[in-house]
């Protein structure tokens, strides 16, 4: 007889919204069967996540935000030692099919064609974005289009498309973003090149003078900058990290898995997702 395997131990993990396809589709399945682990994810803006952690209100196992910024406010509050790089993206335009606007953004770029910027300049364009008190992604967007500002000499282009850096009628939770460009509920919306990509969505690369996917061009990018909460907040590239933190539930099985997240099982998922690999010359944090 046979003996029954293990139960799949259960691995409580915070990780930035935005990878909610490659977590669920990808990452679970997967180190269900290389971990026998129970992957239990918590997805959510990354600042909100560390904001959480560092108070103590939720205690996860594995913390994984974009941007140097969230993690490096984990680390300083000792709740973990230091964190690796495990993937990048880059700053894209996402649209909707059912956008009336949808052939002007498929054509944005060609010979003779409305710039992007242009079209989402236009009244009536329904655009979509993230609180960036609690999400990185809402604060990317606006650096995003503070540089494009300089890169296209247009000044007033971020206001144009954005409003103020608080805008209600723009902003959502993160899953509810591309939920409403599925739906044609939004015509057009920041996003990571993840996200659209993952859900057959069609989107616009930008240049890498302006899309925070370029580590060599970080001195470039922190010109941009966003005034919130009385601080001075600047771009970084779009990093992600991760930690195993200290009063881990699973401490052994936390760490089991932020090694298994380097390894070549773990980065052909990230390609599958549409994850650029870490260069390998970002940081650790601290």
């Amino acid at each position: 007889m046979v003996p029954a395997q293990n139960s799949p131990v259960p691995l409580q993990v915070a990780y930035a919204g935005s990878m909610g396809s490659l977590m669920d589709g990808g990452i679970k399945p997967a180190v269900a069967k290389a971990l026998n682990v129970e992957l239990q994810g918590r997805a959510q803006g990354s600042t909100g996540l560390a904001n959480l952690i560092v108070a103590g209100s939720i205690r996860p196992d594995v913390f994984i935000s974009i941007t140097p910024g969230p993690m490096r406010n984990v680390v300083k509050a000792g709740k973990a030692a230091r964190a690796i790089p495990i993937a990048r993206t880059e700053m894209v335009i996402a649209y909707s099919p059912r956008s009336p606007y949808a052939q002007l953004l498929a054509k944005a770029g060609g010979a003779g064609a409305k710039p992007w910027w242009q079209i989402l300049e236009t009244h009536g364009v329904r655009f979509g974005r993230t609180d960036p008190n609690t999400d990185p992604q809402g604060l990317n967007i606006i650096f995003t289009m503070q540089l494009a500002e300089t890169y296209y000499q247009q000044p007033g282009l971020a206001v144009k498309i954005l409003g103020p850096v608080i805008n209600p009628q723009q902003i959502f939770q993160e899953p509810q973003v591309m939920a409403r460009l599925q739906a044609g509920q939004l015509d057009a919306s920041s996003a990571y090149k993840t996200q659209p990509a993952a859900l057959g969505l069609p989107f616009l690369p930008l240049p890498k003078e302006i899309n925070l996917g370029d580590a060599s061009r970080e001195r470039e990018y922190k010109k941009a900058t966003v005034n919130l909460n009385g601080k001075t907040l600047h771009p970084s590239p779009l990093v992600f990290y991760a930690a195993a933190l200290k009063d881990a539930p699973q401490p052994e099985l936390a760490n089991r898995f932020i090694d298994w997240l380097q390894g070549s099982e773990a980065r052909a998922i990230f390609s599958r997702y549409h994850y650029d690999g870490a260069a390998g010359d970002e940081n650790l944090l601290p």
